[in-house]
This record gives structure tokens, sequence and C-alpha cells, in this order.
């Protein structure tokens, strides 16, 4: 932890512990010295001068060495007391920093809403979660690990500890005003659990799954989620591509989808492309002529693709067309029609 406060009781603590030691070995060559102890005699003495439990002396002591265990008694009960008063302090400030950090996170969690809850930190969710930052998305991350959550926790990563399998986390993660959901846990029946809490708290919400086996993609679909994610399948296919079409491949790969001046494609509802009746089609939009990007894709408001869509296609409200086109003519159609990259 980098709190100031945590690191000046970790000194006082590195003080304390200091001398005590000093006294123990102050303790065991005085006795030693004074009385020709043994080692272990003069160790044993020390001990139970410095905790007060009031065992037998070794052997009887003459007045110096009782002058010496007085001064000692009372050395110990200052150190040991100043000990046990840091150390106590130290457990009770930690906790309550450690309280005030995670009400400070939940408050600005809590004014989130069409934000992206992941659940997950492992390999695929870290990897959506840099991606959402890169496209400056809000995001929510619930994890089961402390030490992860220590280690990755920051102004624009926002953690929620605990199971996301527990509906109490879920709604800690603001499920309920989320857009969407990302379910990136190792086990494929959390997954399905999740998806099943998390539909049943959000219908609107869009859901997406990662899927370890093929077996589980009509369970995590028929619990609530719009998309399931095969990891290995996918990487196989791609590896595969790479050795059938690599150039395609390699052409695809250099495309952006995300990122603020380095984008190619973009998908764009047609409500923020015009506001007049007079347009109807995709050629009455002129999106070449004015921006230089080319319309490859319609979506309808059914939610069915049209790849490469004939100029006359009409259209329609709630539909979305997909743009390709360089980076600064993409940023042109940004400007030219006002729209905001999420």
């Amino acid at each position: 932890m980098h709190n100031p406060f945590i690191k000046l009781y970790r000194s006082k603590i590195s003080t304390a512990i200091i001398l005590l030691v000093v006294l123990l070995f102050t303790g065991i060559i005085g006795f030693k010295i004074m009385s020709d102890y043994s080692w272990v005699d003069a160790f044993y003495m020390t001990v139970i001068t410095i905790t007060t439990v009031g065992f037998g002396e070794v052997q009887p002591l003459d007045p110096e060495t009782k002058i010496f265990t007085i001064l000692l008694i009372l050395t110990s009960v200052v150190i040991v007391g100043y000990a046990l008063t840091i150390i106590t302090e130290y457990i009770i400030s930690k906790n309550v920093i450690s309280e005030l950090k995670h009400k400070k996170m939940q408050k600005k969690i809590d004014a989130l809403s069409n934000h992206i809850v992941i659940c997950g930190y492992g390999r695929n969710g870290k990897q959506a979660a840099k991606k959402l930052l890169t496209h400056n998305r809000s995001f929510v991350v619930i994890e089961s690990n402390k030490e992860t959550i220590e280690k990755y926790q920051n102004e624009n990563t926002r953690f929620v500890f605990g199971n996301a399998n527990d509906d109490e986390v879920l709604l800690a993660a603001g499920i309920e005003r989320a857009e969407c959901l990302i379910s990136a846990l190792p086990n494929d029946s959390d997954n399905v659990f999740v998806v099943l809490s998390a539909r049943q708290m959000n219908k609107n919400a869009r859901i997406i799954s990662r899927a370890s086996n093929e077996s589980s993609y009509s369970k995590l679909k028929l619990a609530g989620a719009n998309n399931v994610i095969l990891p290995d399948k996918i990487g196989g296919d791609h590896m595969a591509s790479l050795v059938v079409v690599p150039d395609l491949l390699e052409f695809i790969d250099n495309l952006s989808i995300v990122g603020n001046k380095s984008i190619n494609i973009e998908e764009i509802a047609v409500e923020q492309l015009y506001d007049t009746s007079n347009i109807k089609t995709i050629q009455d939009l002129e999106l070449r002529k004015k921006t230089g990007c080319s319309v490859i894709g319609y979506k309808d408001e059914t939610g069915h693709y049209t790849i490469n869509p004939e100029a006359s296609q009409k259209l329609v409200p709630n539909s979305k067309v997909i743009v390709l086109g360089q980076p600064e003519q993409i940023q042109k159609l940004n400007s030219t029609y006002n729209i905001d990259i999420k």
C-alpha cells in the first residue's frame, strides 16, 4: 500500500522491533556477565524478566544484578507497551483506511450508468478491460482475488471484491444500470449462473460470456447471453486461417476498431446520420462524397446484418450502418455528424 500513514506506522513498527531486539540482547549479555549464567540461563532470565511472567530465578541474585533486573523490567514495560500500542494502531488504521477506500470506490461505482461489468480479471477479463480503456469506456470488474485487486486497481479500473455468482456483488457493480456484462470466468458453470442472475436483474443489458467447451454454448444462450465466445476455437481458427489466407488475415488484423486516432471501422446509428425525411436510402446519405467513408454493412431494426448493402438499401429507425475508412476519414465522419465516440 502506498498510503503515507501506513508507511509511517511501518516505520514505527520497525523501530519497536529494533528496540525489543536491543532490550533482549542487553538482558542476555547483562545476566551473562553479572551472574556468570550460561547462555541458556541468561536467555531464560531475560525472557521471564521482560515478559514479567513471574517464574523462579535460576539462582539467587546479588544486589547489583537485582538493580540491573529492576532497570530491565522498567525499560521492558515501556518498550513492550510502545510496541503493542504501535502494532494495535497499525492494524486498526489499516482496516479503517481499507474501509474508507472501499466506500470511496463504491461511491464512484454507484455514480456510473450505461457502463460495462466484467466478471473475472483473468486473461480474457484483463484483455477486455484493456480494450475498453483504449475506447474510453467506463467499466467495473468483479474479482474474488484481493491480491489482484490491490495490484491493478486505479482511477480507471474499478473493482468490486467478491464472487460474481453472488447477487449482492452484481448489484454492487451496478448491474441494474449497466449497458453490458462480460462474464469471463474460467468455469463454464459459473458463467451460466452469472448470465442467469444478470439477465434477471437487467432485461435490456447486452450479455457476453466466455465458454471453454462447445457444449456450454447452448446453455449460455438459453440462460440469456447475447453472445458466447469460445477463445480456444477462435484462436485455432485464426491460426489455421493464417495458413490458408495469410494476406487476408494480416489485412484484417491491421484494421483498428478502437482508439481515437487509428480507428478504421465504425458502427453508427442511422439517427445520428440524418434528421430529415429527405434521406431514405444509403445513397441519399452521400457518405463517400462527404467524408470519404464507404458503407460496408447494414444492421436492420431486427438485428439482421447485410454485408456490402446496395445503395438503394432503405434506412429505418433503430438500424445501424457499418462504415470503413482511413483514420482521418472516420474522424471527418465523426466531426461532420457530431458523433460522440465512446
